[in-house]
């Protein structure tokens, strides 16, 4: 079985030559020698007319090695609460293998997580992400997790079972947490609401993250995917966070009475 795309054309061009050309209008050509070396990255999932141009500054600016982990929300409420995917995922830019030997260890190292493709069916928060990564490394292997709301207790859980099956290969691997900020406020709402969580991304406070999210009601939907990558990088060894671009819808739209933000982030 492969899973199909569900959201080409409509969040993204379906059409391999114009998704290429897309890809490389919305991403910077940034030399090899100057990308940073990341463990985890965050990046935004809206349609590429509206967030494309974030997550391409995003990407560009590290070294995506073969392997990465993508975590995003659970939109459709389907399947398990940590739903991994294990069938290859077939794109319009290419058929994308799933790395079966890290899905495997994650699998062992945590009970938390169940391999489930149906809570993959729809969702959009993962799919849209690998055109970019695909346009960085043609040699693209990925793990797909859907997250649902947890604990924060819960998150730190999964995050050193995370971080002991990306530690178990003793080879690179990229987290990429997928979320959109603030939902639908003002721009100057959105603006301000999203800094006091992008404040604690950037001092490496997971905690902070989490509490200011749920306690300031935020509506950045990739919390719980966010929180985990920020905690396993840490385990793995990062020290820091890099803000890349922080914008919102109302760049393309003009709209600016109702705004989703978008951030792009990666941590070293």
């Amino acid at each position: 079985m492969t899973r199909m795309p569900a959201v080409a054309d409509r969040f993204y061009p379906g059409e391999p030559n114009v998704l290429r050309r897309t890809i490389a209008e919305l991403t910077p050509n940034i030399e090899a020698a100057r990308k940073q070396r990341a463990l985890a990255v965050v990046m935004p999932h809206a349609g590429y007319v509206y967030s494309g141009s974030t997550a391409g500054a995003t990407i560009a600016r590290v070294q995506v090695p073969e392997t990465v982990l993508i975590m995003g929300p659970n939109h459709h409420g389907r399947g398990a609460a940590l739903a991994l995917a294990t069938e290859d995922w077939q794109m319009p830019m290419g058929r994308v293998p799933i790395d079966q030997q890290l899905a495997e260890a994650l699998l062992h190292a945590s009970s938390l997580v169940q391999a489930d493709e149906e809570a993959h069916l729809y969702e959009h928060s993962l799919e849209v992400q690998v055109p970019f990564l695909q346009a960085m490394q043609p040699e693209l292997k990925i793990v797909p997790l859907v997250v649902s709301a947890l604990p924060f207790a819960t998150c730190q859980q999964f995050a050193r079972e995370l971080a002991l099956a990306i530690g178990s290969l003793r080879r690179p691997v990229l987290m990429l947490a997928s979320t959109d900020m603030s939902h639908y406020e003002s721009r100057e709402e959105a603006s301000h609401k999203d800094q006091m969580a992008l404040e604690h991304i950037l001092a490496m406070d997971a905690q902070g993250l989490y509490s200011t999210v749920v306690g300031q009601r935020i509506s950045m939907c990739g919390i719980i995917p966010t929180t985990i990558a920020l905690l396993a990088a840490q385990e793995l060894g990062a020290t820091k966070a890099v803000l890349v671009r922080y914008t919102d819808s109302g760049e393309a739209s003009g709209d600016t009475s109702q705004v989703v933000g978008y951030a792009g982030l990666f941590i070293s």
